[in-house]
């Protein structure tokens, strides 16, 4: 089987992420290809399941992430399952006021299910649990154990093909 790992990324970290899904899917015996959604290509995806990502920015994930979903081919896609990962800035701490942290919880992190719902919407198979990896700061590095937790996501996936 082939796998499809489309991403967008600012500084790095989700990139880093959809490097992390190919290496396990490769490592579990399967085809793998990497696509940024920034880049044009000479064709449209082929594969047997997708992975998605987007760095989570001003509360969503991006336009180019969006766009990228809304355009996938509803036949070549629509029977086949897809799963939505995102890179999310850690929550305050410290001194932020309750609001700052409302306002984290509602923004940041429903973003990454909310592109999942959107991809439902569209018909697209997309599977309920999504992955959400922590990055320190604004800027990253990721989160210590972003990267395991990234491992198993694609695996727990992986694992629903050999039911």
């Amino acid at each position: 089987m082939k796998g499809i790992v489309a991403y967008d990324s600012y500084f790095g970290n989700t990139k880093i992420v959809a490097e992390t899904l190919v290496e396990q899917i490769k490592a579990e015996g399967h085809e793998a290809e990497i696509r940024s959604v920034k880049e044009d290509y000479p064709s449209p995806p082929q594969g047997d399941f997708m992975f998605v990502g987007s760095p989570i920015r001003f509360g969503g994930v991006t336009g180019k992430t969006k766009r990228y979903v809304k355009h996938l081919d509803l036949a070549a896609w629509k029977d086949k399952p897809m799963a939505v990962f995102a890179t999310v800035a850690s929550p305050p701490k410290g001194e932020a006021t309750e609001k700052q942290k409302q306002s984290y919880e509602k923004w940041a992190l429903r973003a990454a299910p909310k592109l999942r719902d959107m991809a439902k919407d569209r018909g697209l198979n997309a599977v309920d649990a999504v992955l959400s990896v922590g990055v320190k700061d604004q800027r990253g590095p990721l989160v210590d154990d972003g990267l395991e937790k990234t491992k198993q996501f694609a695996h727990d996936f992986l694992q629903t093909f050999k039911k």
